[in-house]
């Protein structure tokens, strides 16, 4: 007993540790059945953050590649470009027309004005980038050295302008068309969905509009004009163009020979019928108005025995043989009452 109360006194910390808390019941935790390794930790917010980041592109890549499997077999419905034409009230028009009813001359035309190695390249002209990025270096106006792909890539699934964003956008979903679409679908939705005026879209749509007849059936000349409008369509006309626009015209009116020439198109009628060379039917030109015409009355004229002769007689009005120095008097001029002015 002496030896147990001497050596509470000496070493009483040591008795308080072995000694039962009365808390202890109630800070006791219950074990956990949950393994070690599958605890979940409290992640930091970088962490988290790159895990949505993951998430986001694993999302638009799935949903980009579905979205242009859609479209190889249905004809896109609306564009942004189109809404945003539609939300300034200019409105949207557009007829589509399958490729195999489009004048094989539009198809050249658009090959000769914009692309010319449609056939040859996969989606990308890298020459054409290079001297386009030369060109726009050396100063003046920005020309882009985008081909017929990437220009369906932006019509179809994205918007205008955008910088480089949108270009690298446009460059993915260039490779997704140029890989489960084909050249031929390619052309297509390119010819139907390419701006050609205010409010304007399709060659299709454009044709009727200039030409008075649809793209079925269009001369060379026709097809090179409607061209030449594809860069600024809300600053250019096919009908009757001027200046830059005309001579541009001209020069794919006369490439578009060349273009058949050498086969340049023969890739989007490869193992498909070619539409047949028909010449544009007739159109009747509408008739210009009279100028003053609307102020022309279509009251019908008096008979002509109760017209009134207000000139004067021959015998007064001519001078007296012999008497050329002297004049008749001008004849008397009615009173104009105040009551009929």
């Amino acid at each position: 007993m002496l030896c147990c109360s001497a050596a509470r006194t000496a070493f009483p910390w040591v008795l308080a540790a072995h000694r039962p808390s009365r808390y202890a019941p109630l800070m006791a935790r219950p074990k956990s059945t949950i393994p070690r390794y599958k605890r979940r930790r409290p992640q930091s917010l970088l962490k988290r953050l790159w895990k949505w980041l993951v998430r986001l592109i694993l999302i638009f890549i799935v949903g980009s590649i579905l979205w242009v499997l859609a479209y190889r077999f249905i004809n896109p419905p609306i564009t942004f470009t189109m809404l945003g034409d539609v939300f300034a009230g200019r409105g949207a028009t557009r007829e589509w027309m399958p490729i195999s009813e489009i004048d094989r001359d539009m198809v050249r035309a658009a090959i000769a004005a914009e692309d010319g190695k449609f056939c040859t390249h996969h989606g990308f002209d890298y020459q054409a980038i290079e001297n386009a990025m030369q060109r726009n270096a050396s100063g003046g106006r920005i020309r882009g050295g985008s081909t017929i792909s990437q220009q369906t890539a932006k019509n179809a699934f994205l918007w205008q302008n955008g910088g480089y964003v949108r270009k690298g956008m446009e460059a993915w979903f260039t490779f997704l068309i140029e890989h489960l679409w084909g050249k031929r679908r390619i052309m297509e939705v390119y010819l139907n969905l390419d701006e050609t005026g205010i409010g304007t879209y399709g060659v299709n749509a454009a044709s009727q509009r200039y030409f008075g007849h649809d793209a079925s059936a269009m001369t060379p000349t026709e097809a090179a004009r409607l061209a030449a409008v594809f860069p600024l369509p809300k600053k250019r006309g096919a009908v009757a163009p001027q200046g830059f626009t005309r001579r541009y015209g001209n020069i794919i009116a006369a490439r578009i020979p060349i273009v058949g020439r050498d086969g340049l198109d023969a890739c989007i009628y490869k193992g498909e019928a070619v539409p047949v060379n028909k010449a544009p039917p007739a159109v009747a030109k509408k008739p210009r108005p009279i100028p003053g015409e609307e102020f022309e009355s279509t009251k019908p004229l008096p008979p002509l025995e109760n017209a009134v002769n207000e000139l004067p007689p021959a015998s007064e009005s001519a001078p007296a043989a012999g008497n050329s120095s002297t004049t008749s008097p001008p004849p008397e001029q009615p009173e104009i009452s105040q009551n009929s002015i």
